[in-house]
């Protein structure tokens, strides 16, 4: 998996596919005071931005990519 959980880290490695959808949505509803670790992530699939989309988790470290930099890491607060 590109997302590996980390205590109330979700740490985003890689090209992270659609299908670590779900198993991102469980930890986070699953884990109280959540983070997300963008730095890492060269790809987003769109389903995994529509989950942090919604629920909102705090960046504890902001995507370095180029792309998702500029237009992803705005939505995201």
């Amino acid at each position: 998996m590109a997302i590996r959980f980390e205590d109330a880290t979700a740490r985003f490695d890689g090209a992270c596919a659609a299908e670590e959808a779900l198993p991102l949505l469980e930890w986070l509803e699953a884990t109280p005071g959540a983070r997300v670790d963008l730095s890492g992530c060269t790809a987003l699939h769109t389903s995994l931005l529509q989950v942090l989309l919604a629920v909102r988790p705090q960046v504890a470290a902001g995507p370095e990519e180029d792309f998702l930099r500029r237009w992803v890491a705005p939505l995201l607060g």
